[in-house]
């Protein structure tokens, strides 16, 4: 029985070893991908558009919500660590291209580059990108990993424990896209001055009202890179109102509370400064 173990001990070791001679290459090749990735993702932490971990949700709802047409870029993709994803705003969408990370360089559709400075320089001199569909995108601007927020913050005052019960796994992330924001308001008749309660909703540049929370088509939209100014309005006999001034009419709008209306006027007020400022 002891001659039998060591004997099966010792063809388990010349097996190994085998092996070991036989994939000694690919665990070499290995070690030295895995160099190169580490030494690509301290490069792409460079570039001024690469979001890193940025999901594809997360991408398509930072570029509707602040990009243009035409706005674009890179972050990591989930298919492999050596795969990343190109995500372009196309007018009210979002396209997603692979690009490859191979040995040093960057592969893109059927162009290779050798260095990181050879891609970037691709999209500036080339910006002009097919899908599979036949939609033909223009690489316009790059979308900056570093962007201002609205500044709609309350000091913390309180911050206890209350017993709920809870746990954790109770506690499921959903959250609207940044820089969104909706709820009623009242607002006044353009001809007739009287007051109406209407569903409110703004999304990228975009203010529309509805008749009701359940309506699906708005009474009107209102695009914000006509607006001129939204501010607190105190010639209304009505308390927390503010008004958003347009070159055919001035809109008055009311909310419940001071907070609330000081909310709609300060991500309104950044979305005008996003739109001066060219975003």
């Amino acid at each position: 029985m002891g001659t039998r173990t060591r004997s099966a001990a010792s063809d388990r070791q010349k097996n190994r070893q085998t092996e070991d001679r036989q994939t000694e290459g690919q665990t070499d090749m290995s070690f030295y991908s895995d160099a190169a990735t580490e030494d690509m993702s301290d490069e792409l932490e460079t570039l001024g558009w690469f979001h890193c971990d940025l999901s594809r949700h997360a991408a398509e709802a930072l570029l509707l919500t602040n990009g243009a047409d035409g706005s674009y870029l890179l972050r990591n993709s989930n298919e492999g660590p050596h795969c990343l994803a190109l995500s372009v705003r196309a007018k009210d969408s979002v396209k997603h291209f692979h690009v490859t990370r191979r040995g040093n360089g960057y592969v893109f559709g059927f162009n290779q580059f050798e260095t990181l400075q050879d891609f970037v320089n691709h999209f500036a001199n080339q910006p002009l990108v097919g899908s599979d569909t036949g939609t033909l995108l223009v690489l316009k601007c790059p979308y900056p990993w570093r962007v201002e927020e609205p500044s709609i913050y309350e000091s913390v005052r309180v911050h206890t424990a209350i017993q709920t019960g809870r746990t954790q796994s109770d506690l499921v992330a959903n959250a609207p896209s940044l820089g969104t924001k909706e709820g009623y308001l009242v607002k006044q008749g353009a001809i007739v001055k009287n007051w109406k309660q209407r569903w409110f909703t703004l999304s990228r540049y975009e203010l529309k009202y509805f008749k009701d929370k359940v309506c699906d088509e708005p009474i009107r939209s209102l695009d914000l890179r006509s607006c001129s100014a939204v501010q607190f309005d105190y010639s209304q006999d009505r308390v927390n109102c503010f008004c958003l001034v347009f070159p055919e009419r001035t809109f008055y709008l009311c909310a419940k509370t001071g907070v609330e209306a000081d909310e709609w006027i300060k991500i309104l007020r950044w979305k005008l400064s996003q739109i001066r400022k060219g975003r």
